[in-house]
């Protein structure tokens, strides 16, 4: 097999296509967590036992799998990395939610599918953009910046969460963080088994998220209640746990833009857990640009004609 027909990704079956859905609904409903979590917890502590809940349900799943719980020579750097671009980007997520709206945290986490597909194009070279994909950034580009600039006018009395255009974009950084990670973790699968480096880039990211909350939150009170607690588990079970380990397991057989190609969905589920769980204001501004940032996903993931003929 040459190298051109080594890049060629294989087409995603019907388990793979089941199992992305099932990620991007759960990822949906991750801000809205975020939020009631953060009524009882600070936004670092938050992130550290949110990632020691899912150390423990990797441990179960290394032992489901039958995957080695030790690192070997070789793995603890790609380990190493991943755990601290976790540490990173969830630190700026948590941050960045702390300081806007569950609404415009779900649209703007989920731009980091064109960091993938930008990183993929220049840097790994694995996915191609196409003058469609091309589009499909400007149209989300457009969509973000039409969320960002209406940041500080979005808020009604009736909004329980305000909006802020400093917390827009820290959570803007955070996706680009998000996406290096996906970008990373693809190419660190291939030397760790995906359960043991989710495993070890959770211990990792724990062990720094203890430290920065040490340093930075020792003065803050924690006050949980059932909504923050319960927050707490959805984001570090279902997230944390489930959600990466089945994308570790994907990005094992898939290209990182491939698994991203439902991921459309995911502001529009997220927007919409906003207004019905947090009372989010569904203005025409947040609904024109969840939109536009959707469509602009759907373009950029859609296989291009001479990617169809190759598989």
């Amino acid at each position: 097999m040459n190298v051109k027909q080594a890049n060629v990704p294989r087409p995603l079956g019907l388990s793979a296509v089941l199992l992305t859905s099932i990620t991007i609904c759960l990822w949906g409903g991750n801000p809205v967590a975020m939020k009631y979590s953060l009524s009882g917890f600070p936004p670092i502590a938050i992130a550290a036992l949110r990632f020691g809940i899912a150390a423990l349900f990797m441990i179960g799943w290394c032992a489901a799998s039958k995957s080695p719980l030790g690192l070997q020579r070789g793995q603890r750097i790609p380990a190493l990395i991943t755990g601290f671009l976790l540490f990173a980007q969830i630190s700026l997520f948590n941050l960045g939610v702390s300081r806007t709206s569950t609404s415009h945290t779900t649209v703007l986490i989920n731009t980091f599918i064109f960091w993938v597909v930008i990183i993929e194009h220049f840097v790994t070279r694995n996915h191609r953009l196409s003058w469609r994909s091309v589009a499909g950034l400007l149209l989300a580009a457009s969509g973000v910046l039409m969320l960002i600039g209406t940041s500080e006018s979005a808020a009604s009395a009736e909004q329980r969460d305000s909006t802020s255009i400093v917390g827009d974009i820290i959570l803007f950084a955070s996706a680009f963080l998000l996406g290096l990670k996906i970008v990373y973790t693809k190419r660190a699968v291939r030397v760790v088994p995906p359960g043991t480096l989710i495993l070890w880039h959770d211990v990792i990211g724990v062990a720094m998220f203890v430290c920065l909350s040490g340093l930075t939150e020792y003065d803050r009170a924690w006050t949980p209640d059932w909504p923050s607690c319960l927050g707490l588990v959805y984001q570090g079970l279902f997230v944390a746990g489930v959600c990466f380990a089945l994308q570790a397991v994907l990005l094992r057989k898939y290209s990182a833009s491939q698994i991203s190609v439902f991921s459309f969905a995911t502001p529009l589920v997220g927007v919409a857990l906003s207004v019905l769980l947090r009372g989010d204001q569904l203005s025409p501004w947040l609904l024109t640009s969840g939109t536009v940032v959707a469509c602009g996903i759907l373009l950029v993931n859609l296989p291009n004609r001479k990617q169809k003929k190759l598989e």
